[in-house]
């Protein structure tokens, strides 16, 4: 049983299908165009053998080409054809892997051709980019090539490679990504990957998204352009992304206590009485505004969450730290 399109048949569907598998009633073979570990169900995949087809190369391409050329049953062979080697070297070049996107656009060329004095239809490069109109891009919004282009273009970013974020920025725009998915994916690397090493990168993030919501595309693309390549330029540093999930860590699997009592609410009728704010410390009191800080709960107390790195303006929030903490040991409240 051969089932063209497999992902199109819903999970009970598929289910359906596994008792005649497993009892070898049936041979199923389906295709999809899909990734099937997303779109075909466990148990049934399970039972199965995967065969991933690779885009076709540009030689392959090429092959093919021809042989719809000199094919005289099922291709062009019986037409009088001059083709430019040119011609087949673009269509191999832009065809992104589909010979389909080619072959149709051989096909109009051809049909669409007077031919001349000689009765030859001469093929020229102008005639198939006339016919071709765009490039065809490998682009599915929804599927693989969503994710694998994106993981890219972060990846890209992240390696600090700047030229390869521009490339997979405008193959994403070209091949009609929503520039919001972009800008979103952008903001949430300037704090993952860049934080605190470079401050102003998410402001930069945020910029770029707010230049797509005035002006739009196609005039948006150079804001977002100029967000990934500032974002790929600048120092790259993971440890608000580590501090956060060591906070969160705890969150989740210790004992967290309740807000020590100088931190509590002191601002409303009755909170003196219940204590809240006593031995709070204020810092604008000290010297350089800062004090030895006790605003962990009890059971937390002395745990450490951010670290900073040595990149960027890291070495400058990591060297203030260190400071504060020694200038604080042993500091009485004035008052």
């Amino acid at each position: 049983l051969f089932i063209d399109e497999i992902h199109r048949f819903n999970k009970a569907q598929q289910d359906v299908l596994l008792p005649q598998v497993e009892n070898g009633i049936i041979i199923l073979i389906g295709a999809t165009t899909e990734n099937p570990y997303f779109e075909v169900n466990p148990p049934l995949l399970s039972r199965a053998r995967i065969f991933k087809f690779e885009r076709l190369t540009k030689d392959d391409i090429k092959k093919i080409l021809l042989r719809a050329l000199s094919d005289k049953e099922r291709g062009l062979g019986n037409e009088n054809i001059k083709v430019h080697d040119a011609v087949l070297d673009y269509l191999s070049d832009v065809s992104g892997g589909d010979a389909r996107v080619v072959l149709n656009a051989l096909e109009l060329a051809v049909l669409t051709t007077e031919e001349k004095n000689s009765g030859v239809k001469e093929i020229s490069l102008d005639i198939i980019k006339d016919c071709l109109q765009n490039r065809s891009l490998s682009y599915d919004k929804t599927g693989d090539n969503h994710y694998d282009v994106t993981s890219a273009f972060i990846k890209s970013i992240r390696g600090s490679d700047p030229d390869a974020a521009l490339h997979w920025l405008t193959r994403m725009l070209e091949a009609g990504e929503d520039p919001r998915f972009i800008c979103r994916r952008m903001i949430i690397l300037a704090s993952e990957d860049i934080g605190l090493a470079d401050p102003n990168a998410l402001t930069i993030a945020v910029s770029a998204a707010q230049a797509l919501d005035y002006v739009g595309l196609p005039e948006a693309r150079f804001a977002l352009a100029q967000a990934a390549v500032y974002l790929s330029c600048a120092p790259k540093s993971n440890s608000i992304k580590k501090a956060v999930e060591k906070a969160l860590f705890d969150v989740r699997n210790k004992d967290i206590g309740t807000v020590p009592t100088h931190l509590r609410d002191a601002s409303y009728s009755g909170a003196e009485k219940l204590g809240h704010g006593k031995g709070y410390l204020y810092p604008h009191d000290f010297p350089g505004s800062s004090v030895e800080p006790e605003y962990l709960p009890e059971s937390l107390r002395g745990s450490r969450y951010y670290y900073p790195g040595d990149n960027g303006m890291e070495r400058v929030f990591r060297s203030r730290i260190i400071k504060m903490k020694e200038e604080n040991k042993g500091r009485e409240n004035p008052r």
